[in-house]
């Protein structure tokens, strides 16, 4: 979800008077959670948790993300978070990790990956926010030991003793250095505490009121010993606390020592290659590495760290399969340690998400729980529902009956002026109405109302209620145009391809041809050329002339190539933040042919893409998650119905649903795609043309026949993967299962080493 920097998360939940503290701090358990997203215009100076009317006008006003919620977590459970985009799981993570939810404790130690960042950066564009929060000069390796252990802090600390002791100058070095650091530290304390008071209410608020009030007086006590001047300070005063100084110092360097950071560092610098940083790359400064790189070193510090519950948030996006590999079981690894963290991750990955243990379900404004894997929850969510639908449907029809029976005996008895059968027919009917719903409960055991059905209610059962059908993501790809007269769309001939001023080839005698109709997948590991490949054959680039250059490339002359860039999403968002009034719908506007398409046109293209109503016409750009930016640049390319797609990293920013949508309209289009990307099953899908778990391939037959009324010359549907390696590419007899087991030995050898 995207949120306005001026926008304030509102958090309130039943731990705020009532919360027995976890003995476990991996573990949470949080009942009837709220968590709104209030915008700065919409409430101005809004604390995390409004009390009163702000409170109010807050859930009226704001975007709700959470309404009466139970948010449970198992200590060294891996939760595989779930749900659309727009819908607010980075929200809320961003809820848990800041400790906005009362009933977190703050001894409980959170790290997280955030999602947010990616929106900014790529493999290619190096100016970040992460860059700007490096140091300058500092290396990979020191900021990921450095920020993973507090070592930064520590360090700081240090010199700041180190410093004041060793200014002989100075008599008064050592005393003003110890209260630098104490002071310092009552700083955050004091943040901490106002935190506390400001999450809390009723009776827990007054303790915390009383709390922070008490330490106020105590810093307000050290504030007056910092700010003493020299010549009120005592010879006794000042000989204690420089010997207070050099005691802090030594106990912080033992904090430090050599043993313990060797050990450290050997984890970082596994950590590191198993995302793919080399020896060079680990010695190189963080402001110099590009965006993407410094996302992985993010990653890396989040994995170092000793932490309670470790947040991922889409942590695969910029890594290669191997890494993404790598990640896998080094997560799984994780459940062997005595304290292994509570792991909440958000991934679009079906085949990555598959090492969680659970389900963390966000839809509708709440949470639910499911024990396996996200294709077992589909089925059973399909199953649960033509259960319920099917148990409905016969209860309504014995209802019926037994309404019939209700009105035709009370008929009778007041015809007859039967006072017994009119008794009894009302009788009937208060049962009816008060025993009415669910026979059953959740474990299939007879509904008991004291033990299904706590509190009070107007009726003795739960009402039967079949889930609502919901409306599934959908995407229809436009019928490319005809081409007249057939042949290659896009055909390559020895290729060769090297940057400027370097003797290295990128590409070396690529061949590819590409027909009406082809499936081609591209795998490799970062940096060996892929994207280079897809702008070849796009016509951004051209084929290296001169001294062991050459080659050719060469497009039908009525092809319309669509091309979905790996920085689309960024590019976008650069172009809302140039201009701040354009929206999605704007933008379409001005670059569609008004001959072919008019607003409405657009806006039903954009609808089926998942940007409807005010959100493609009202929202700007520049506010719009990575998701629905993702969805708009797909709109800027099939508008123009192009008979060929190259989708370079579509994925990326995609959730679950739409990338599975998104994967059922490529694999039975007519056009032709080429496919780079580390989504295993999305290749798989796409290209290799599985249409299940259980490695079904679609029919063809139908596809040839589309194939040559479309131009295709009645050519059959090629499926072929590729693997990119040493500039060359490599037909994997195997597909991805291929390319998926080397890149295995490789990371087994990784985890040995």
């Amino acid at each position: 979800m995207a949120a306005d920097s001026a926008a304030t998360i509102v958090v309130s939940c039943k731990q705020t008077r009532f919360h027995i503290a976890n003995a476990d701090e991996r573990e949470l358990n949080i009942d009837g959670l709220n968590i709104t997203v209030v915008s700065g215009d919409q409430q101005q100076g809004t604390t995390a948790k409004p009390k009163g009317k702000a409170k109010s006008k807050a859930k009226a006003d704001g975007n709700e993300i959470l309404v009466d919620a139970n948010l449970r977590l198992k200590a060294g459970q891996r939760y595989a978070l779930v749900g659309r985009n727009g819908t607010g799981k980075s929200t809320l993570l961003r809820a848990i990790s800041d400790k906005l939810i009362p009933g977190i404790p703050e001894e409980t130690r959170i790290s997280i990956l955030q999602q947010t960042s990616t929106e900014d950066v790529t493999d290619e564009v190096g100016a970040s926010e992460i860059a700007q929060d490096s140091t300058q000069g500092v290396t990979v390796l020191e900021q990921v030991i450095g920020k993973a252990t507090a070592k930064d802090e520590l360090q700081r600390e240090i010199d700041i003793l180190a410093k004041g002791i060793g200014n002989t100058a100075d008599s008064l070095g050592a005393l003003r250095a110890l209260r630098q650091v104490q002071h310092d530290r009552l700083e955050k304390q004091h943040f901490i505490l106002d935190k506390n008071y400001r999450l809390r209410s009723g009776d827990r608020g007054l303790q915390a009121k009383k709390a922070l009030t008490a330490f106020e007086k105590t810093l307000a006590v050290e504030n007056n010993r910092f700010a003493e001047k020299d010549e009120d300070i005592s010879a006794e005063t000042l000989e204690k606390e420089t010997q207070e100084a050099v005691d802090m110092l030594a106990e912080l360097q033992l904090q430090v020592e050599p043993s313990r950071l060797a050990e450290t560092e050997s984890r970082a610098k596994k950590i590191l290659a198993g995302l793919g940083f080399s020896e060079a790359y680990m010695n190189k400064t963080v402001s110099s590495l590009s965006g993407g790189w410094q996302m992985r070193t993010s990653l890396a510090t989040v994995l170092l760290s000793e932490t309670d519950i470790l947040i991922l948030d889409e942590p695969t996006n910029f890594l290669d399969l191997m890494g993404i590999i790598w990640l896998e079981r080094y997560l799984r690894s994780l459940e062997d340690l005595p304290d292994a963290p509570t792991l909440i991750l958000v991934s679009h990955d079906r085949d990555f998400i598959s090492l969680c243990t659970d389900l963390l379900i966000l839809k509708e404004k709440s949470l639910t729980y499911y024990h396996g894997d996200l294709p077992s929850y589909e089925a059973a969510a399909a199953e649960k529902k033509q259960h319920l639908t099917k148990v409905k449907e016969a209860q309504d029809k014995q209802r019926a009956h037994i309404q019939e029976t209700i009105s035709r005996n009370m008929r009778e008895g007041k015809k007859n002026n039967d006072e017994n059968r009119i008794r009894q027919a009302k009788s009937r009917q208060k049962k009816l109405d008060d025993r009415w719903g669910l026979q059953t409960n959740e474990k299939g055991h007879r509904f008991k109302l004291n033990r299904d059905l706590a509190g009070f209610h107007l009726t003795a059962r739960a009402e039967l209620e079949v889930p609502p059908e919901e409306r599934a993501v959908a995407i229809a790809l436009p019928d490319p145009p005809d081409l007249r007269f057939p042949g290659a769309l896009i055909s390559v001939e020895g290729a060769v391809f090297r940057y400027p001023r370097t003797q290295v080839d990128v590409l070396r005698g690529v061949d590819l041809s590409v027909a009406m109709g082809d499936r081609v997948g591209i795998l490799g590991l970062n940096g060996a050329g892929k994207s280079t490949l897809v702008r070849l054959l796009v016509g951004e680039t051209q084929p290296t002339r001169g001294p062991g250059g050459g080659g050719a490339v060469q497009h039908h002359p009525r092809l319309r190539l669509g091309y979905y860039s790996q920085h689309a999403v960024p590019a976008l968002l650069a172009t809302g933040r140039a201009d701040p009034g354009l929206t999605a719908l704007s933008l379409l506007m001005r670059e569609v042919d008004a001959e072919l398409l008019g607003e409405g046109d657009v806006r039903a293209l954009l609808a089926s893409l998942g940007l409807a109503g005010r959100t493609a016409s009202d929202v700007p750009l520049a506010r719009l998650s990575g998701g629905q930016l993702a969805r708009c640049e797909l709109a800027r390319i099939l508008w123009r119905r192009p008979q060929c797609l190259v989708l370079d990293e579509v994925t990326t920013h995609l959730d679950y649903e739409t990338v599975g949508a998104l994967r059922s309209a490529l694999a039975s289009w007519d056009g032709a795609v080429v496919l780079v990307s580390h989504d295993r099953w999305f290749v798989r899908g796409v290209v290799e043309g599985i249409v299940d778990d259980e490695n079904v391939l679609e029919d063809d037959e139908d596809a040839d026949e589309d194939d040559a009324g479309a131009g295709g010359a009645g050519v059959s549907r090629r499926r072929t993967v590729y693997s990119l390696r040493n500039g060359k590419l490599h037909l994997l007899g195997g597909g991805v299962q291929d390319f998926e087991t080397s890149m295995e030995k490789k990371v087994k050898k990784l985890l040995k080493d």
